[in-house]
């Protein structure tokens, strides 16, 4: 398989018991159906993400590019449930390419979505609209 993006050969990289395939060249990753969630999930997994973040910044202006299973037009998608990022999905195959760097950056939303609920402050106690207590 090669990069949608720079068209370097893809290498198979395994965490655990799931294999994604990265860029040998810009550090792209293209993860098949649901592997970027379950990835997500799993502590330590963006050591898979070894790429820089300049270069993928630079990549993630190419968005005009073709499933590299399927060789459809990929779509763009906007990631907002952490921070906000985008990515090319595909809508025949349901596989994610993310730049060098972004899956770093899904993962760090996540870690820090998780230490904001468990450290955030407590929710501050409503006033009455005049200012006063209402009891």
């Amino acid at each position: 398989m090669n990069c949608p993006k720079c068209k370097a050969t893809m290498e198979a990289v395994v965490f655990e018991d799931v294999t994604v395939d990265r860029c040998t060249s810009c550090k792209g990753i293209w993860f098949d159906a649901n592997e970027q969630k379950i990835l997500k999930s799993r502590k330590g997994a963006d050591a898979i993400d070894s790429g820089d973040t300049a270069m993928g910044k630079r990549m993630d202006k190419i968005t005009d590019i073709r499933c590299p299973r399927c060789n459809v037009p990929m779509i763009r998608m906007v990631e907002v449930d952490e921070q906000p990022m985008d990515y090319e999905a595909c809508t025949k195959c349901f596989g994610i390419f993310l730049d060098a760097g972004e899956f770093r950056h899904l993962k760090d939303g996540s870690m820090s979505d998780y230490l904001r609920g468990l450290f955030g402050a407590p929710p501050t106690p409503s006033t009455s609209p005049r200012g006063g207590n209402s009891a």
